[in-house]
């Protein structure tokens, strides 16, 4: 759908047709499974905007330990200490590993702050009845949805370092790496806020703007 000098195209399901969400596979509008991969066809996703809240919520409520506490716990010469994400970004700067720094606090701490608002903000703007009208419009809202799907993949970058941390440094009593217990709740936070994401259905996108024009 395009708006094309103040006038809005047809959609989908004006025209009386239904896409498969697995294959793309169009049939008309009561269909109830596709012909080619049989997947459940819906015009939209039941219940999605509550799936969404329920995902976010729960990656919301599992960042806060995320960042309370240790993400990585550093054994040298029988001495443990501990490092929280934060922690770990101001430890990279005082070594002057600056570039580093960023990118952990980027991933870590921006993106899923981002993504919480992103999707939050997705969630309340296609409400029925929502009076959220300010933003980058149509376009902008279905643009900024595809960027939260690229961007979770990235999100893990932190994990990926302790992970890889502890596999290699693991030298008895001379040093030793592990994750900690903010590992955990950092991966689960970034998988729900990918669920939330997943449940979330862009066509509700252009619903709204067809509520607003009306």
């Amino acid at each position: 759908m395009s708006g094309t000098q103040g006038q809005t195209a047809l959609t989908a399901r004006q025209a009386g047709l239904v896409g498969c969400q697995s294959c793309g596979r169009v049939h008309a509008m009561g269909t109830s499974h596709c012909i080619r991969c049989g997947s459940a066809l819906h015009s939209r996703m039941p219940g999605s905007l509550q799936k969404v809240w329920a995902w976010l919520f729960a990656g919301m409520v599992v960042y806060i330990p995320a960042n309370i506490y240790p993400m990585l716990l550093t054994s040298s010469l029988g001495r443990t200490t501990e490092s929280t994400i934060i922690g770990g970004v101001i430890d990279l700067i005082d070594y002057g590993s600056f570039g580093v720094a960023l990118i952990v606090f980027v991933a870590s701490v921006l993106i899923p702050v981002g993504k919480f608002l992103a999707i939050g903000y997705l969630a309340l703007v296609v409400r029925p009845g929502s009076r959220i009208t300010k933003g980058s419009g149509l376009h902008g809202r279905q643009h900024l949805f595809e960027v939260v799907e690229f961007i979770g993949r990235w999100s893990m970058i932190d994990v990926f370092v302790v992970a890889i941390l502890s596999a290699l440094v693991q030298l008895d009593f001379a040093a030793t790496i592990n994750p900690g217990i903010a590992a955990v709740s950092f991966s689960l936070s970034v998988a729900f806020t990918m669920l939330a994401a997943q449940s979330f259905d862009p066509r509700l996108i252009w619903d709204a703007e067809e509520a607003q024009a009306a």
